[in-house]
Formats: C-alpha cells, sequence, structure tokens
C-alpha cells in the first residue's frame, strides 16, 4: 500500500469556521513534497454548512440558490433536470468508480478498500491520519467513527482507546495511542462492521452532502464527483477556500443548470473556483487533480461519468476500462 504523505487528506475543519454545538473543529492537512493526500479546510455542521441539504432532490435547488443571494424561478426545474437529479453517483457502479478516481489522487492507488487497515502520523500536525477517507485523531472524525464503532460493536478492539481519543482531539499527541493502537486500528480493520462503520461517516459527512447539493442544482454524474471530490479536499465549510466558498465563487461566475444555466460552463467555473482555492495553499500547488482528471472528463462531455476513463493524476496514469 502507498504510503501517505503529508500532502493531503480527509478532514481539515478549520477554527476559522464558526461550528455548531456538539461538533468539533478541524484544522487543514498541510503537506511537503509529492502530493498524494489531500487537505479539507472549515469542515463545520453540515446543518450550518449546506442548509439546503434538509431538503431532498432536486426541489432544493431554489433553497440552494436563495442562499446564495440568487433569484431563481420555478422554470428551470425542467422534468429533464429532475430525471437527471434522480439517478447518479449514488449508483453503486457510480460510487465504486468515484471512490477510485478520488484514491488515485490520495493514495495513488485505485484500489481504495484497501485503505482500511491504513494508519500512520504523515506530520501534519493532526495526529494520526486513518482509513479510506482519512480520519484523523486530531480533528474529530477518528473519535467520531471510533464511537459511532463501539456503539454498533462494544467491546471492539478501538473501544479502550475512546477516553485517549478525547485527550488528544485538537492536537498532534499520541499519549495513550501509540503501537498498541496502530495494532488494535489493523484488527478492527478486519473486521465488517468497522469497515461499514467507516464507509457510513464517510457517507454522512462527505459523500451524501456533495451528491445531494448537486443533485439540487441539477448536475449530472460528472458535477456531482466534483462536488465529491472538493468536499474531500476542502470540507464542507463556508469559508473562501472550503467547498461552500468554492460553490459561491463559481455561482458568481455561472448559473447552476437548475437556474437555466449551461453545466459545462457552470463545471469549468467551478473548477476555475477550486483550483484557485487549491493554489492558495503550497501543498496543493500541482493541481492535476483537477487539471488532468476533472477537466478532461468536462472537456470529453463525459457528464455521465461513462468509462473508460483515463486521467492523471500528479503525472501518473490511470484507466477504468469498464
Amino acid at each position: 500500500m502507498p504510503k501517505r504523505t503529508a500532502t493531503t487528506t480527509a478532514h481539515s475543519r478549520t477554527a476559522s469556521d464558526e461550528a455548531p454545538p456538539q461538533a468539533t473543529s478541524l484544522t487543514p492537512r498541510r503537506t511537503t513534497g509529492k502530493p498524494r493526500r489531500t487537505t479539507r479546510l472549515a469542515l463545520v455542521g453540515l446543518a450550518a454548512a449546506l442548509p439546503a441539504l434538509a431538503l431532498t432532490g432536486v426541489e432544493q435547488a431554489a433553497a440552494v440558490s436563495a442562499s446564495a443571494g440568487h433569484h431563481v424561478t420555478a422554470a428551470p426545474l425542467t422534468e429533464r433536470i429532475r430525471a437527471q437529479a434522480a439517478t447518479g453517483l449514488d449508483d453503486p457502479r457510480k460510487k465504486d468508480i468515484a471512490m477510485r478516481l478520488v484514491s488515485s489522487a490520495e493514495n495513488s492507488s485505485l484500489d481504495w478498500r484497501a485503505q482500511f487497515t491504513y494508519i500512520e502520523d504523515i506530520g501534519d500536525g493532526r495526529g494520526y491520519t486513518a482509513g479510506i477517507i482519512g480520519f484523523c485523531s486530531g480533528t474529530g472524525d477518528m473519535l467520531d467513527l471510533a464511537e459511532r464503532y463501539t456503539k454498533d460493536k462494544p467491546g471492539n478492539p478501538l473501544a479502550k482507546y475512546l477516553p485517549a481519543l478525547r485527550k488528544v482531539n485538537g492536537s498532534d499527541s499520541h499519549a495513550g495511542l501509540g503501537k498498541p493502537f496502530e495494532d488494535a486500528w489493523h484488527k478492527a480493520a478486519q473486521d465488517k462492521a468497522f469497515q461499514a462503520a467507516q464507509e457510513a461517516e464517510r457517507d454522512r459527512v462527505y459523500f451524501g452532502p456533495s451528491v445531494a447539493q448537486a443533485k439540487a442544482d441539477g448536475l449530472r454524474t460528472l458535477g456531482q464527483f466534483i462536488y465529491y471530490d472538493a468536499i474531500v479536499m476542502h470540507g464542507p465549510g463556508s469559508g473562501k477556500d472550503s467547498f461552500g466558498g468554492i460553490r459561491k465563487a463559481a455561482l458568481a461566475k455561472a448559473k447552476t443548470p437548475a437556474q437555466g444555466g449551461d453545466e459545462k460552463t457552470y463545471l469549468g467555473a467551478f473548477l476555475d473556483a477550486r483550483k484557485k482555492a487549491m493554489q492558495s495553499e503550497e501543498a496543493h500547488s500541482d493541481t492535476s487533480r483537477v487539471d488532468t482528471a476533472q477537466r478532461v472528463f468536462l472537456n470529453n462531455g463525459n457528464f455521465e461519468l461513462q468509462p473508460p476513463l483515463k486521467w492523471k493524476v500528479y503525472g501518473d496514469s490511470y484507466e477504468i476500462k469498464e
């Protein structure tokens, strides 16, 4: 399994964005060298970050646009857009493609399921990074995961480390963890219940909200993936370099399909805004996951993210044939 460097990862909730009660603020992971993992910014409560997600499907479009300060009439919500929003990245086959695409950027591998057992301190100041989406001991989501797992399966290998995880939350400390905890993580990763908990937390915090927002904006499968990958790296906060800020910048340049805009034009604006956000951090000076991956699919008009897919990340070539 490829070594993850201090380039990236799954949770970068920052203290600059206000978190709701009972939410732990996460800080971004910054890395050095060749990027292999992602940095997420400003992960806050989903109700605060994406208020329209309380609604369902494309009916969210009006609320989403209103929250962004854009006037929308009912006319753009056509049957075509409704049909497009009904299916997409949450189809099991397309979801697996999405996970492989993200894994190519975060793990230099298409085998995302090999990452359940992964755990390492990548030296980014967030303690341990672990699992399929880079849960961190210093940023709260590893604790959330361990608590969920323990609720589902009391007495699991990680249960006894909950007090230590609570104490190190918000720091890079390994106090009460160390090699015994790493061994316990590896053991737990063989448990189907723990694997299910990792996937459930990924879906709750990242996949579900991003796909719902994309559907609300009338985006097809590619657009849903573009949103998901952005939340994986930047977090669903409202700061200018978070998903919310990137989407806001894109809306200032183009309308979503739900607003009657052209899908390719809007997604181009979104990728432009995301690239700018990435370039604001040294760790993300390589923007190939946008330039030679997502932009390629967009320029090819592959809005359904249909294989075969060929792309490059950090100069490495990948292909999904079917």
